[in-house]
């Protein structure tokens, strides 16, 4: 007798609104673990506000999110949730190097004193091993190409032992080899039985990367397998009205 497999995110009736602008209303997602899912939209859908509230940064005004069962805070607190940025929210001048970012993850696992045990260590190592910035560990952050800092936060969380991973926009700014790379690691991360929640615009890159998708315009619009939902009726749908030419040429490609 098969185990019933317990959703990673339930979003149940939500509402976010910034005084008059409704950003989200009434979404419902269920995402499970063990799958890369992407969340796709045009800007202003509501896209960044989904993902701030299912980590428990923004609190909706009507419905309520559940990670692993519980309050969003609570799954953050316990280092279940690792996140990675997109690239214009993080000061690449800050003097931090590539191994200290990785060790932030183990923050929470540090007690006050922030001091750093030897199995901390071995986590970072672990995870700069992982992503293939080894050799750049002692590297100021900025110094580092758009992909190689995309791994560094996913490294971050790695180090975090993160259940479940939020990657706004990973591939803006980014190399195909740095793509390819990325792609490898994301797609193991979910075959690891860990959950993989991607925000994107790049619709090229979702059917080799993502096993379930969303389309979101202030609601979901469609929610199931990528080549289900990756049709030019549901992405005009979910782009007011406007096929993305990306679309037309997966369908192509597909014919």
């Amino acid at each position: 007798m098969s185990v019933p497999v317990l959703p990673t995110i339930v979003v149940d009736g939500v509402r976010v609104a910034y005084g008059e602008t409704v950003a989200l209303e009434r979404v419902d997602l269920t995402v499970v673990p063990g799958l890369v899912h992407g969340l796709i939209g045009m800007n202003g859908s509501g896209k960044s506000t989904l993902f701030k509230a299912m980590m428990g940064l923004v609190q909706p005004d009507e419905g309520k999110i559940e990670l692993f069962g519980a309050d969003p805070k609570h799954a953050r607190r316990r280092g279940r949730v690792a996140y990675t940025p997109q690239s214009e929210d993080v000061d690449w001048a800050f003097p931090i190097t590539v191994r200290e970012v990785v060790m932030m993850g183990r923050y929470g696992l540090q007690g006050l004193r922030r001091r750093a045990r030897p199995e901390d260590h071995a986590a970072v190592q672990e995870a700069l091993d992982r992503v293939e910035l080894t050799d750049l560990a002692n590297r100021q952050i900025g110094e580092l190409s758009g992909g190689q800092r995309k791994r560094a936060f996913v490294a971050r969380g790695l180090a975090q032992g993160a259940e479940l991973l939020f990657l706004d926009e990973p591939f803006a700014g980014v190399d195909k080899r740095s793509e390819a790379t990325l792609t490898e690691l994301i797609r193991d991360l979910a075959l690891e039985g860990r959950t993989v929640v991607i925000s994107t615009h790049d619709l090229i890159a979702i059917p080799g990367l993502c096993d379930m998708v969303a389309l979101i315009n202030r609601r979901i619009i469609a929610h199931g397998p990528t080549y289900e939902i990756l049709v030019p009726e549901l992405l005009a749908d979910a782009f007011g009205g406007f096929v993305p030419q990306e679309a037309l040429r997966l369908q192509e490609a597909r014919a």
